[in-house]
């Protein structure tokens, strides 16, 4: 386990997936508070990346493929924010690459002393999943090897309703398409609000080390989801369940993922406890009136 470093108050925090929805909503974070940001990127020039340098982050170059480049990315760094390095080939998944490419940034942060690393990982269930094998393999060795550990888990993103046209997800041509049960609960969070939870751990890594926190804000039934965006957007949007061939047409992860949540598996974040941490985590409908909405009503207006 590494031995933390003396980080001053000019130390940035490093952000892994700086450009992707957590990584990105976690450096705005950060940065409204005054938190100096270093944001990790593949590519310097991409669009993306001048935005985040324009919103205030210095940037480094990096690719969890090339250690060596980890190193400069870290030097001087006060905590990281990391997100799992997700692989997939031809079979779907690659756990085993993932985990290790979640081991050489863990490596890497202690080898530079870095003694706080928060991880956003993925909500766990009633049962395992490839999707998540890859990342439990990261929790266990981050918490082996880093001094101030935290986990998040977060569900499903509430903007994940904005990738319109989709064969899964997104709304298109008025409806919304998943594997859930149309009237069973289905825990979503807001990107905001994993951010949100991130901040508070790097304001207070004691408080917050070695905990695992379930991350969701609210939990309605996908059909009260659709009526939620139809008061919303003024747009009528309904929902309709995938079917087990259409879920197999997609890909077999998608047929399994579909299979276990039919037999009952389920998110499990206790929300009520996670509001007494953080009381303004929001709800759908909050999401929906703070920026869900205007954003959805553009997309659908191009479809």
């Amino acid at each position: 386990m590494t031995t933390a470093t003396t980080a001053g108050p000019d130390s940035p925090v490093l952000v892994t997936g700086a450009t992707g929805k957590q990584g990105g909503a976690t450096v705005r974070r950060l940065l409204a508070e005054g938190r100096p940001v270093r944001a990790l990127v593949r590519d310097l020039e991409a669009p993306a990346a001048a935005a985040l340098a324009e919103a205030g982050a210095e940037l480094a170059r990096g690719d969890f493929d090339d250690p060596a480049s980890l190193r400069p990315a870290l030097d001087g760094a006060a905590a990281v924010f990391g997100i799992p390095p997700v692989a997939y080939g031809p079979a779907g998944t690659e756990a085993d690459r993932e985990a290790a490419r979640g081991r050489t940034l863990i490596d890497a942060a202690a080898a530079a002393g870095v003694g706080q690393v928060v991880f956003s990982t993925v909500a766990s269930a009633s049962s395992e999943s490839p999707h998540s094998r890859g990342k439990a393999l990261i929790e266990k060795y981050l918490r082996d090897h880093i001094a101030q550990p935290t986990v998040l888990r977060p569900v499903r993103f509430m903007t994940n309703y904005l990738g319109v046209g989709w064969g899964i997800d997104g709304i298109s041509d008025g409806v919304h398409r998943h594997i859930f049960a149309p009237h069973r609960p289905m825990q979503v969070i807001a990107l905001e609000d994993v951010a949100e939870f991130a901040a508070l751990a790097f304001a207070d890594p004691a408080r917050f080390a070695g905990r695992t926190l379930e991350l969701a804000g609210d939990e309605p039934t996908p059909v009260e989801a659709a009526a939620a965006i139809s008061e919303a957007t003024g747009v009528p949007v309904r929902y309709r369940q995938l079917t087990d061939g259409e879920a197999a047409a997609i890909n077999p992860e998608i047929a399994a993922t579909r299979k276990r949540w039919q037999d009952g598996d389920r998110w499990h974040a206790d929300i009520e406890a996670l509001r007494v941490i953080h009381p303004g985590l929001r709800t759908f409908t909050d999401w929906l009136n703070e920026s869900g909405a205007a954003a959805l009503r553009a997309r659908l207006a191009g479809f």
